[in-house]
């Protein structure tokens, strides 16, 4: 069991024979391949489960891709924009190690909010340390970006995470003064928007009501009830009332706030389901939404242009945050 080495890095073991390979969770799931995934070569267990083999040349060109291109490239970037960039590295907001963020500054500061990026992973993998160059691009146009870690499920429960951010985004509003605009991708596309409806009273006496005004969601998952029918529940371990409990798109809607709903455009069908769902609901509550379909993008990709800052997403983040 690859897991068992590691459930946030990802693995692949690559068979002699080259038409074989063994995988962990973050690799499936970097990969998009569920339980529901009909896609031959992923092998399965009597109950259907995914095991993490791989067979033919299609499933494991994806894998690789993965874990090299979007792995260890996206690792290599992020380490060397820690190197060169103005930063605190491992500010803690809680009691363990996970709970930290680093933070990225500008040479100039010109908004007037902090951006908190919060990664993906499906909420069971990955760390902040693969996403440091996410904040280039904002960092250039004058804006500082906070990027978070939390503890991942199984060894907490789903709704623990939604705590462990409230308390990232109050611990920096408490520090510097200023309004948190909340930016995720997948699973942090989905702590985002529980943020932006968060009722700040009932966190913290003294938080202001609107200390996140905005979130901008990147293929983000705001129903979580459908996910309780796949293999990414195995980690979850969501019951049908707690994924609707956890899930933003049945909490009150924050009225009179922004949310930006937006999803990579070679996507499939539920993000951009879950995307317009959010937007049209929220929308017709008095919330201020907008939807948006990235051209030419998968749900790995959509996150890149971040670290350029003329890139329209990186934009749209920075006008946000009043720059």
């Amino acid at each position: 069991d690859l897991d068992a080495v590691s459930s946030t890095r990802m693995i692949v073991v690559a068979h002699v024979s080259g038409h074989i390979q063994n995988v962990n969770t973050p690799v499936l799931a970097a990969c998009g391949f569920t339980r529901d995934s009909n896609i031959d070569g992923l092998l399965r267990d009597p109950s259907g489960n995914l095991t993490g083999e791989l067979l033919g040349p299609a499933v494991m060109g994806r894998a690789s891709r993965a874990a090299g291109d979007a792995g260890l490239m996206r690792e290599m970037d992020a380490e060397a924009y820690r190197a060169e960039a103005l930063c605190e590295l491992g500010v803690s907001y809680g009691e363990s190690e996970r709970q930290r963020y680093d933070l990225f500054k500008p040479e100039t500061m010109r908004g007037n909010a902090i951006v908190l990026f919060i990664h993906g992973g499906y909420w069971q993998a990955l760390d902040r340390s693969f996403f440091s160059h996410m904040a280039r691009g904002l960092n250039r146009r004058g804006i500082p970006v906070a990027v978070v870690g939390y503890d991942l499920c199984p060894q907490v429960e789903l709704g623990h995470i939604v705590w462990e951010i409230q308390q990232a985004a109050a611990a920096l509003w408490q520090r510097y003064s200023l309004p948190v605009v909340a930016s995720g991708h997948s699973a942090g596309g989905h702590l985002a928007a529980c943020l932006l409806a968060t009722n700040w009273a009932n966190v913290e006496e003294g938080l202001p009501e609107h200390l996140v005004p905005a979130a901008y969601g990147i293929s983000g998952l705001y129903n979580l009830k459908p996910l309780t029918e796949t293999s990414i529940n195995g980690a979850l371990k969501l019951s049908f009332e707690a994924a609707e409990r956890e899930s933003p798109l049945f909490w009150p809607a924050p009225s009179g706030l922004v949310m930006d709903a937006v999803v990579g455009g070679e996507e499939s069908e539920e993000y951009f389901k879950q995307s317009r769902r959010i937007v049209d609901v929220w929308g017709l509550s008095g919330v201020q939404t907008r939807y948006e379909e990235i051209v030419g993008a998968n749900h790995f990709t959509v996150i890149g242009g971040l670290a350029d800052p003329e890139n329209a997403m990186t934009r749209r983040i920075a006008e946000l945050a009043g720059a």
